[in-house]
Parts: structure tokens; sequence; C-alpha cells
């Protein structure tokens, strides 16, 4: 399956996914789990790389299904009915062999509940009795592999908070790559000053997920000029990704809404000012949802322009197609 890397479409972000999830009948018993959200919303953006690896290890369309079973030493992907067929070295092999075009991905969409691909709470078999503890073991060892990469279950996708955490986390890091392969362009890699500016374009971003370890990252930033570059890009994307995969909170969102009005303070008259508080309140007590108050800022930032705000992706964080703010 390396071809797929040779097929990417530069318009698009790649993005690998389980083969089901867009109608292609490679299910167990010949289905398929084709996900309209995925497939007619997403697809605008982006390029859905399929991949099944039950198909691809020679299990076959239909097939007995396979499940995690738990034994003395360590888990097992065997056969339903018949234990004598273990895949579980295949599978785990499988993610290995796919690592050239996991490679040019930005981020993953794998089956829930899946032996091979589930992200989580996969069945765990011991004695015949299911546990939810698992992970599909192909999943498991991509994961293992790309520690940083976005990863997502369809299932959780239908989560307001889980989703937009999710787009957010394959947009920031499309945007980091790019970044670093313009870099590469250089002898001496990513310039310090752009990576100085990427994070203040995102440091609204970060202070909605974790504002103590916002704060910790960019003491890093700061001393980026003073390091060496590699290992530099190497720690800040792990701290940058770890602080991206908590869902952002209404409390946290309340904060950075109240301190971009802080650059209005001297621009609004005192009906604007109120008009703008209220709104940031209703949306701290669920009433309405942060494209009023995101929107609200937008409108006065265009009367009023900051280049620090106007420059930073918290204002228009992915396509306004997507709809991801009007449901958070």
């Amino acid at each position: 399956m390396t071809h797929l890397a040779e097929t990417i479409d530069s318009n698009k972000i790649p993005i690998g996914i389980s083969s089901c999830l867009l109608g292609e009948p490679v299910r167990f018993d010949g289905g398929h789990k084709n996900n309209t959200y995925i497939v007619k919303t997403l697809g605008q953006y982006m390029q859905f790389l399929p991949f099944c690896p039950e198909v691809e290890i020679g299990l076959g369309i239909p097939r007995e299904t396979i499940r995690l079973v738990e034994n003395k030493e360590d888990i097992r992907c065997v056969g339903s009915k018949n234990p004598q067929l273990d895949v579980t070295e295949k599978l785990i092999q499988c993610a290995n062999d796919q690592q050239i075009w996991h490679q040019s991905i930005y981020g993953y969409i794998l089956k829930k509940d899946s032996p091979s691909c589930g992200m989580e709470r996969v069945r765990i078999y011991k004695n015949d009795q299911p546990q939810r503890k698992g992970t599909g073991l192909y999943a498991q060892q991509m994961m293992k592999n790309y520690p940083y990469l976005p990863v997502e279950e369809e299932g959780r996708l239908g989560d307001p908070v889980l989703r937009e955490n999710f787009i957010q986390r394959v947009f920031i890091f499309h945007r980091w790559r790019k970044l670093l392969n313009e870099g590469a362009e250089n002898a001496e890699g990513a310039e310090p000053a752009k990576i100085t500016e990427f994070h203040a374009r995102h440091k609204l971003i970060l202070m909605s997920h974790d504002q103590n370890r916002y704060r910790k990252l960019g003491k890093l930033v700061a001393d980026v000029s003073k390091q060496e570059t590699g290992t530099f890009c190497e720690q800040y994307l792990a701290e940058l990704m770890s602080i991206l995969k908590i869902p952002a909170s209404r409390k946290n969102h309340v904060n950075v809404l109240q301190h971009i009005q802080g650059y209005l303070k001297r621009d609004l008259d005192k009906e604007d000012k109120n008009e703008l508080t209220e709104t940031i309140h209703q949306y701290r007590k669920g009433l309405i949802p942060l494209i009023v108050p995101i929107t609200l800022l937008r409108h006065h930032f265009r009367k009023c322009p900051n280049a620090y705000i106007n420059n930073s992706y918290y204002m228009n964080p992915h396509p306004s197609e997507l709809m991801l703010l009007n449901e958070l």
C-alpha cells in the first residue's frame, strides 16, 4: 500500500482512514460503515487514504471475525471461532510496513471497536468475558510509531468537542510540517523567527487548552535561538501536540475571549463594551455557541484592526464551512 503516498492531492490534507468508513465493502461480512459526515463534509478539505489491515494481511472478504484475547503472557488477536487463527504479529508488522505513507499524512480516522483499528475501549476477552480496555493492534503500533499524529475514531467524531479538537490538531500539525518543509530548503533548517511567528499565531489556541502548559511552552520558544534547531523542533512538537490533545474547556475559552476583549478597551464605546461583555457571559452560561462572541469580536477588529489578534488562528482556526465553532 505504499503507493498511496504517491496519489496525494496537494490541495487537500492527506488523512489515513479505515477503508470501511468510506463505504468500501471490506468488513468481515462484506459490508461497510460509510460515514456521510466524513465523506461529504471533511472530504472537502481532506484527502482520505483508505486502508484495511485485516484485508492487507490476507484475511479475505468475507472472513471469520477476530478478537483480542488476554492470556498469561500478553494480548493476542485470534479467530473468534478458531483460536488457532492468530494474526497478532501480522497486524503489528502490517503497521510497520505502512510507515512510508504514514509519514506523509497529518491525521488518521479509525473504526471504533475494531480489534485491528480501534483506538480505545476495544473488547479484550478473558475466559470469554469481555472488558473494554484494549486497543486494536494495527492502531496501537501505528500510534507508537507516530505519537504526535492526530488520531480519532469515527464514533467519537459525533461529539462536537472531540470533533473540533481532532480537526484543529490536523490543521495545526499540517501548518507545522509545512513550516519545517519550507525550512528544509535552508541549510540551517527552520528559522527561529518563523518558529516564533508560528507560536505567536497559535498562542490563543494553546491558552484555550491549558494555560499553565501554554506558559511553559512559551518559555521554551523564548530560547529557540539558543538551541539546536532539530532538537528544539522535536521538543516543541511533542509539547504542542500534547497540549492540543487536551480538549479546550468553556472556562478557558472565556478567559481567552476576555483576553482578546482587552485589546479593544480603548476603541469601544460603553454600549459596545457592555454588549461584548454580555455576549461572553452568555457563552459562559452555555446559552450561545462560541461562534457568536467570536463573530462579534471579528466585527470589532475589522473596524479597529490589531495585527496580533487578526493574525491569530484563534479567530479563524479552520474553514468556516466546517461550522465547528457553532456547536461549542
